[in-house]
């Protein structure tokens, strides 16, 4: 028989449910049954409700929550050409076999995530095979200034959340003739946001290859990948991958037999403040000092890490423009809007059936992410919002469910893109209780630099806590409206300025609420109670967004009624169904 290639999610999420004793227990099973196969592992396939996620290749066969006792049956199945059944995907209407029939990859444009989920992260021979480092060799004989004109016309913005055009950023940097440093962000610190990690720990070399572009059309000569330090599987790979590409000439001097081009990159471990996304707060912390935004001007490109003309771009970005140079603008500015151009990978978590990571052009609606790509809502709920750009990001209601998903239209609606992270909301949820969440978060993570985010944040929270409280009054929403106002327009940085949109998009959409609750109508919410049936495995505890639940191991839990804010996330995780919901 011929040899089949059975590839193994290894992503964070898959590794944390022995996705690494698969792929043992697989090889041996295969050698016990005589039979010869291939076993890879490989980055995020994005399918993480389903993980871990094995696929036989070539027929693409795809099976869901793979154990490591079920590599036996898999490999009798591929000796025997035949199906796991019970592994396979189960749709509302059949099971689904192929990874084409799952409508969660159909509708996907998978541009620059093309590799993660099918490459070894660890091999650069797969990378090479795969068009690795092709586009470098293109950028050194097409020139500098070639590059930024081919990204420029192709129309990528950054993407990391401003969205500010990428081959304008590298042309401000190329005229400085000073020491020039390039830092691809990856601090990824939204909570529920996980696009970044996806492709560090699926397609490095894409990211690194891009630096390389950038620093030969701009003149730089010194990089920095700056990642949080929990991610600790981005960083062994990442780390493994610069290593190898020095030992291959893609790093270092006179790279790829090009004289005079001299390029290194080195990790560095940001200590997870989530205003270290902003690239002077970043900057600061890679200068040793406390991770707080700088006042600009001077911008970075004029002044920036250690007082040296810096581009900080989003490690997206770089990655996109690997694929931009390699196969020319076209490739890139045939998706998306007029003025939104390409992709957009998204992390979708909250109440939705389909978490996980995906990639759709610019523009692409709501509903169709959603119900399409992310399988509606859980428990057959009501869609009520989507929370968009992480927890500075506003909240979109359903009358608005056909609205794009690109930087205009999320910003004509209140919200922002952000990095990408979209967070789907049921009708069981309280818009209010979730606005005061997200503020609470962006207290606590502002550094405190600057009055209005810091006291802003705080007199937001209390204003909001006073009405949930049932001690609210109508002139709070006046307020609370004008502090947010204050606040978007005079916080120093992205966070303080971002940090009031929750409240002021659900003050625009949801307002009904604000109001019930100071005329004391509290809505009815769901009671989650948990059952002698708890094993005291701790889940449901980890997984409590506000710590409204009490218990010690392998013992009854309890949840604090008070506390508990109904989202339902004790009720998802819980793996023997011990809770109850009234």
């Amino acid at each position: 028989m011929n040899n089949k290639i059975i590839t193994v999610c290894c992503g964070s999420g898959c590794k944390s449910l022995k996705s690494y004793e698969i792929i043992s227990n697989l090889e041996k099973e295969a050698k016990l049954q005589n039979i010869k196969v291939t076993v890879k592992k490989t980055g995020c396939h994005g399918f993480c409700e389903k993980g871990p996620i094995v696929v036989i290749k070539p027929e693409e066969i795809l099976y869901c929550q793979v154990k490591p006792e079920d590599a036996k049956e898999i490999i009798t199945n591929v000796k025997n050409n035949t199906v796991v059944d019970r592994l396979l995907f189960q749709d509302i209407d059949s099971k689904k076999i192929h990874v084409k029939d799952l409508n969660f990859y159909k509708y996907q444009t998978r541009y620059v995530l093309r590799r993660t989920g099918d490459i070894d992260p660890f091999d650069i021979k797969e990378y090479l095979e795969t068009e690795g480092y092709k586009a470098l060799k293109k950028a050194l004989e097409i020139g500098p200034e070639e590059i930024i004109k081919t990204v420029e016309l192709s129309g990528l913005r950054g993407r990391g959340g401003g969205g500010f055009p990428a081959a304008t950023k590298w042309g401000f940097l190329r005229k400085s003739t000073e020491d020039k440093v390039l830092i691809a962000n990856a601090d990824e610190g939204d909570p529920g946001s996980f696009m970044d990690r996806t492709l560090m720990e699926g397609d490095p070399f894409s990211i690194i290859e891009g630096l390389t572009i950038v620093a030969y059309a701009t003149g730089a000569k010194e990089g920095y990948i700056y990642v949080r330090a929990e991610y600790p599987e981005s960083v062994k790979i990442l780390r493994n991958a610069i290593k190898i590409a020095k030992e291959n000439n893609y790093l270092g001097n006179n790279i790829m037999g090009k004289k005079d081009f001299n390029f290194d990159i080195k990790l560095f471990l940001g200590a997870g403040a989530f205003v270290c996304g902003e690239e002077t707060a970043l900057m600061n912390s890679i200068e040793g000092k406390r991770g707080m935004p700088r006042i600009k001007p001077p911008f970075p490109a004029d002044k920036g890490v250690f007082k040296k003309p810096t581009n900080i771009n989003n490690v997206k970005t770089y990655a996109y423009t690997t694929h931009i140079i390699r196969e020319g603008p076209e490739s890139f500015s045939k998706y998306g809007t007029e003025k939104s151009k390409g992709t957009a990978v998204l992390s979708l978590t909250g109440n939705i059936n389909h978490t996980g990571i995906v990639e759709v052009p610019m523009g692409t609606p709501i509903k169709k992410i959603v119900y399409t790509l992310g399988g509606g809502i859980k428990d057959n709920k009501e869609f009520k919002a989507v929370l968009t750009g992480g927890p500075s990001g506003g909240a979109i209601p359903k009358s608005k469910i056909n609205l794009g998903v690109d930087y205009e239209s999320l910003t004509a609606a209140g919200s922002i893109m952000g990095s990408g992270g979209l967070l789907v909301i049921d009708d069981q949820n309280s818009m209010v209780e979730i606005a005061d969440f997200f503020m609470q978060f962006c207290m606590a993570e502002s550094c405190g630099k600057c009055t209005p985010c810091r006291e802003g944040t705080l007199r937001m929270h209390e204003i909001l806590e006073r009405i949930l409280n049932g001690k609210g009054k109508m002139d709070d929403l006046t307020k609370l409206e004008n502090l947010a106002n204050f606040v978007k327009e005079n916080a120093l940085c992205g966070l303080g300025m971002t940090a009031p949109n929750p409240v002021l998009t659900t003050l625009k959409y949801f307002k009904n609420e604000y109001l019930d609750l100071i005329n004391k109508k509290k809505p009815k919410k769901a009671k989650y109670t948990i059952t002698d049936k708890c094993i005291g495995c701790g889940l449901c505890k980890k997984n409590c967004p506000v710590n409204a639940i009490n218990g010690e191991p392998k013992k009854k839990h309890t949840i604090i009624q008070e506390k508990c804010i109904s989202c339902g996330a004790c009720y998802n995780c819980c793996p023997v169904k011990a809770i109850t919901k009234e």
